[in-house]
């Protein structure tokens, strides 16, 4: 959070902001301040007691930046000796700009000055000149927060769609801005700065394509930029898509700005950009000053001025819990936002999903101004050109075709691991999907995205992973699984030998039908669990559904009594793991939440966790799975990059963090009346599932 101001300082290495000291009276004369309510709550937060009226000498006065209305507030606070205290968006915002009515994520509120103003010193110009910058730990997190930057695709303003093409490499990145910018006027710079900007770009690349950026408010025609196609050079194009500057910047022998933000971005890229103005970032070495800052000259790192502009400096708020929170937590908030809206922004046409489930897919799903159309046919389906979405289990041969002959992409969609309080045949919504534009994750048959999530992830190094390890110490904390019921397991007396818990599986789910191998059913399993382990304590734990009678796979008495010590009903899974010694299965995720919690595993199938060298298995394992990531590797990639999470408390898409932490507190997606009440009717024909199961 703020470095400056009533809060007090972050420690360098926390995860999480300093406690605000007591509220100070802050005068505001702007009506934004009254309207815009995420601001108002991230100044209260952060310790400014938003008022109007007179200020008095020990009080402040809040203005926006150097907007048209801030003259009114400096110049009450020179009147009155109250302290000046301006305030504008962080650098990382949101997925839109501001003028599309969107909040932000954080605030850069200074006491001294602001951060594009270069005719005086400001908190962060401070900052960077004196601080120390040396903490292990908080270069560490800038370090990574680069890093997820460019595996993100985050910016400013998110909305960008990395599956966009620059052009062709090698051409020099010249960054527009908005006429009348406050960033250029009091960066040093003119109008005229921006041809002298085109011209020596050309001058220093001759034989260069020029690329002229757009800026997202300029493309949505909020605000005039100062170049236009017509007027630009033969060589020079101009680009107003949405392409992912991360993207822009790898193919871009040359990065050219005035002041703009994305001149900082560049150097997180490892450019050095040259700058025709004096922005926040120029005058510390890691650019290219045609206009040299005269104040500074200490030269920094990448990540200083990174742990200095995004972890020391900005404001941060999580909209999900209401409070303020750290760097890291917004790029988790732009991760889930932006991955959701580049994936839907577009639209699609969805088939196979059950009726019951329409309304949690349309929330999922179409979110993003283009609802889900939802068809019953393969040539439905297609009619509306959109990408096709459909239920895991109900993809067929004849919808793959018609996808095919449309040139339009299929992807299917299956509940996430982490999932809810309560069962799917129960018509439980979830809180996590996960749509798989390969295959899906239970179908070892083909590849799927998940697979090249895991490989992807085991290449990482360790400071990649510090988020799935938090992650996984959360998991263990609140004893979380995939649907979070069922009473905490009270065994029998074991006599000391090992206990081996064996889940049940339903006999005709997709993933036994797909990774099965020569065990298929639970009284095989259990058989098979006994001659593996034959001394040891064998737990039996049926599936949810068929212990509710809703679905296939129940052993005969008779077999249960000479197979298994002891048969854990209605039992809390996570309690059955923290007594276990191993687990054996054919595909069940609890094999996966056995990893998690450091349990050894036996695989008799080929469940996604399996042949990634943390399991023992007996099972006919992908030749592909060659990667060997760790088990933080293999959460990460199961946990946090593969699905997408619903907030049930502001509807929003969220991280993993938020989507447990609601668990956690008994929070989910509430079941509608009527899904309630045809839950019941599904209880009361549980014997007779083929009136229901269609």
């Amino acid at each position: 959070m703020a470095a400056s101001g009533p809060a007090l300082p972050p420690d360098p290495a926390s995860d999480t902001p300093a406690a605000a000291a007591a509220p100070r009276r802050a005068y505001h004369f702007n009506a934004g301040f009254l309207t815009n309510r995420r601001v108002r709550r991230i100044l209260t937060l952060a310790g400014h007691d938003l008022r109007i009226g007179k200020p008095g000498p020990t009080d402040d006065v809040v203005v926006w930046g150097h907007s048209p209305y801030a003259p009114r507030g400096e110049t009450v606070a020179a009147a009155t000796g109250a302290s000046l205290v301006r305030v504008e968006d962080a650098f990382l915002r949101s997925l839109h700009p501001g003028r599309t009515g969107e909040p932000p994520l954080g605030l850069v509120i200074d006491r001294r000055g602001i951060y594009f103003d270069a005719s005086h010193p400001s908190d962060l110009e401070t900052l960077l000149a004196t601080h120390p910058l040396d903490n292990t730990a908080l270069l560490d997190r800038a370090r990574d927060a680069m890093a997820r930057i460019a595996d993100a695709h985050l910016t400013k303003y998110a909305a960008v769609d990395p599956t966009l093409d620059p052009p062709a490499p090698g051409y020099v990145l010249v960054v527009d801005q908005t006429r009348g910018d406050a960033s250029i006027t009091h960066g040093g710079a003119t109008a005229d700065s921006f041809r002298e900007m085109l011209y020596w770009a050309q001058a220093d690349h001759p034989d260069a394509q020029i690329v002229v950026k757009t800026h997202p408010e300029t493309a949505a025609g909020h605000r005039a930029g100062h170049f236009n196609a017509a007027d630009l050079p033969a060589r020079a194009v101009l680009m107003d898509t949405p392409v992912s500057p991360v993207r822009l910047f790898d193919h871009a022998r040359a990065v050219y700005t005035v002041t703009s933000q994305l001149g900082f971005e560049a150097i997180l890229a490892g450019h050095k950009p040259v700058t025709f103005g004096q922005p926040f970032y120029a005058g510390w070495g890691l650019t290219d000053d045609r206009l040299p800052p005269q104040r500074r000259g200490r030269t920094l790192t990448r990540a200083q001025l990174v742990a200095a502009c995004l972890i020391l400096h900005p404001t941060w708020y999580d909209p999900y819990r209401d409070r303020l929170c750290a760097l890291e937590d917004v790029l988790a908030t732009l991760e889930a936002q932006a991955s959701v809206w580049r994936t839907d922004r577009n639209g699609h046409t969805a088939i196979g999903m059950r009726a019951w489930k329409r309304g949690h897919l349309q929330a999922a799903f179409g979110a993003q101004g283009t609802p889900l159309i939802f068809a019953q046919t393969p040539a439905a389906a297609v009619a509306p050109h959109r990408p096709v979405l459909v239920w895991a289990g109900k993809e067929d041969e004849a919808l793959r075709q018609a996808c095919l002959r449309a040139a339009l992409p299929l992807a299917r969609v299956e509940d996430g691991f982490i999932r809810s309080r309560g069962l799917g045949a129960d018509l439980i919504p979830p809180l996590s999907l996960v749509r798989d534009d390969l295959g899906i994750y239970y179908d070892p048959t083909r590849e799927s995205r998940l697979e090249r999530l895991i490989a992807q992830a085991a290449g990482w190094p360790a400071l990649r992973l510090r988020r799935a390890e938090r992650l996984i110490d959360t998991l263990n904390a609140l004893g979380l699984t995939k649907y979070n019921q069922g009473a905490p397991a009270a065994l029998p007396d074991t006599d000391g030998r090992p206990i081996v818990l064996v889940p049940g599986q339903v006999e005709d789910d997709a993933s036994i039908l797909k990774g099965a191998g020569s065990v298929r059913t639970n009284r095989d399993l259990l058989e098979t669990a006994r001659r593996l382990n034959p001394t040891a304590f064998i737990v039996y734990k049926p599936h949810p559904d068929i212990e509710a009678g809703l679905r296939q796979g129940a052993i005969p008495a008779a077999d249960l009594a000479r197979l298994a010590d002891h048969v854990a009903d209605g039992v809390d899974p996570a309690s059955l793991l923290a007594r276990a010694d191993r687990v054996v299965t054919i595909t069940s995720g609890l094999g996966f939440e056995a990893l998690i919690r450091g349990v050894p595993v036996t695989t008799l199938g080929a469940p996604f966790y399996a042949g990634w060298g943390l399991t023992t298995d007996l099972g006919p394992i992908p030749n592909r799975r060659r990667a060997r990531p760790s088990l933080p590797a293999l959460v990460h990639a199961a946990l946090i990059a593969y699905p997408r999470y619903l907030d049930p408390v502001t509807g929003l898409p969220c991280p993993v963090e938020v989507a447990l932490d609601r668990l956690a507190s008994g929070v989910s997606i509430p079941r509608k009346r009527a899904l309630r009440a045809l839950a019941k009717l599904q209880g009361w024909f549980r014997g007779q599932s083929w009136l229901w199961r269609h």
